[in-house]
């Protein structure tokens, strides 16, 4: 009994208005990835993957310059790079000291790409006929938008969570945006594609948050 009552109170310890927020951005992007699926694989509509193909195929016959460019920051999210990262960045952390962040890291991008397989074999879209270059795997969702979200995303908080550099902090979520939009410039996703990559990027970080947040708890009542 007092195990449980203990377990509530540390529960109802987390219901900060910090809690409520990320509670609320979950609900939203969960909402969001499911609202996605029903209308690529339930109502079949293409009318906002058709407009966003539009709009930047309208930048691109405008500034055709910019196609290069787009490839090289597509490459930041692309798997050799996900790999570098996720095991070196997580290394370097580790060897300055900060355990827990090498963790969360490795996790994060480590865990975005299982979860990322997983749903691209459940929904099995195939990728446009259009795209710019070939690009091997499925469509739904983008692997490029939820692992760099997963990845980006993590180091914002990591940087946020210990006030250094918010500044940064913000750069790198419009750095995995950007590189979100890279994938529908060059038409190797579609729109939807990337938007469900973001939410769900957006649901496995805050997931992987609450576990290690626990997890630490745990711990540290272990070693005390």
């Amino acid at each position: 009994m007092k195990n449980l009552t203990a377990r509530l109170l540390a529960l109802f310890s987390l219901l900060t208005l910090e809690a409520l927020v990320v509670g609320g951005v979950f609900v939203g992007a969960a909402l969001g990835f499911f609202y996605l699926t029903r209308v690529v694989f339930v109502a079949h509509s293409v009318q906002f993957d058709t407009w966003a193909f539009r709009q930047l195929d309208a930048v691109r016959t405008a500034a055709p310059g910019l196609t290069g460019p787009v490839r090289s920051l597509t490459f930041f999210a692309s798997l050799p790079w996900l790999v570098a990262a996720g095991i070196g960045i997580p290394v370097l952390m580790r060897w300055r000291g900060h355990r827990r962040e090498a963790l969360e890291v490795f996790l994060a991008v480590v865990g975005a790409a299982l979860l990322n397989q997983l749903l691209k074999t459940h929904f099995h879209r195939v990728r446009p006929s259009s795209a710019l270059y070939f690009q091997p795997g499925l469509s739904f969702p983008s692997g490029h938008a939820m692992i760099g979200l997963a990845l980006y995303g993590c180091l914002a908080w990591i940087l946020w969570r210990h006030r250094r550099h918010p500044a940064w902090a913000v750069l790198l979520l419009a750095f995995a945006m950007g590189i979100g939009l890279t994938r529908v410039y060059l038409h190797v996703h579609y729109a939807t594609d990337v938007a469900a990559g973001f939410a769900g990027g957006l649901l496995w970080l805050i997931l992987l948050r609450i576990a290690l947040r626990f997890f630490w708890r745990e711990e540290q009542q272990v070693m005390q």
